[in-house]
């Protein structure tokens, strides 16, 4: 694939996306795949493991990315009103947050991917369908965030790939950590 040829929408409601759109929905697919294929055959046991000195495990890093995703799609549409103020968040807030790195014992490997490729229909959707991708939010509070800057549409879905692409790379480590198996080579 090119990037030039015609995209459908993943709920099909959508006449084919062509250009920049298509372009954004073949990357944001590709770097998915390769999260997700880091989980095949697994059991939810297997995707709780710690197989390296980080506390990220495949589950988590799954459920991570979904939240991540679903909060900038969110950020999408309505704004920084929509995310946390990161600078006042109290430790019991972020042990919380900690949970979204890890599988818990009610949770399962098959439940955590149908999340994700909910959101992942979901944000497919804003792809196709923002009037403008130039439109832009000031970022939330957080001490990684430049005071004052703004993020488009555009740049939200950059940070979306570069995040699902970092975390995936995170995944295939773990993955071959565990039992050796690699998503490519």
């Amino acid at each position: 694939m090119t990037g030039n040829e015609p995209t459908t929408s993943h709920l099909g409601e959508h006449p084919a996306t062509t250009g920049e759109r298509a372009d954004w929905l073949e990357a944001l697919a590709k770097q998915r795949h390769f999260l997700r294929f880091t989980t095949r055959d697994l059991t939810d046991e297997q995707a709780r493991l710690r197989t390296t000195a980080s506390e990220l495990c495949l589950g988590g890093l799954i459920k991570h990315v979904t939240e991540a995703e679903r909060a900038w799609g969110d950020f999408i549409v309505n704004g920084p009103s929509t995310m946390p103020d990161f600078t006042a968040m109290t430790d019991a807030d972020w042990a919380r947050r900690a949970d979204g790195f890890r599988l818990l014992p009610e949770e399962t490997l098959a439940g955590v991917l149908a999340n994700y490729a909910e959101v992942a229909c979901r944000t497919d959707e804003l792809v196709a369908t923002l009037p403008d991708l130039d439109a832009a939010w000031p970022l939330p509070k957080a001490p990684w965030s430049e005071p004052g800057a703004q993020w488009s549409a555009r740049q939200v879905l950059m940070h979306i790939v570069s995040e699902t692409a970092q975390h995936a790379g995170h995944a295939d480590i773990i993955r071959e950590s565990l039992d050796g198996a690699k998503s490519m080579g």
